[in-house]
């Protein structure tokens, strides 16, 4: 099967070009395990997706939700 080429977009006037499809990232060691974290995150991106929102206010009412969880996934955490 032939792999199709994503079609990126432009993020405002940055210069970066993004996905079509942000991974919404604050399930990551929360409702979700850190083995299956990475699992879903290296999917993800072998998909040709570049792109998570990394936001930590959508669930900052639930207990166990920090930002310190995300941290762990991040590239540069």
């Amino acid at each position: 099967m032939e792999r199709i080429a994503m079609k990126r977009r432009k993020l405002g006037n940055s210069g970066l070009e993004i996905s079509p499809l942000v991974f919404g990232g604050n399930v990551f060691g929360w409702t979700v395990d850190e083995p299956t974290s990475f699992k879903l995150l290296d999917a993800f991106v072998a998909a040709g997706f570049n792109s998570i929102d990394t936001a930590d206010v959508y669930s900052k009412w639930a207990p166990g939700h920090t930002a310190v969880n995300r941290k762990r996934f991040s590239a540069n955490g």
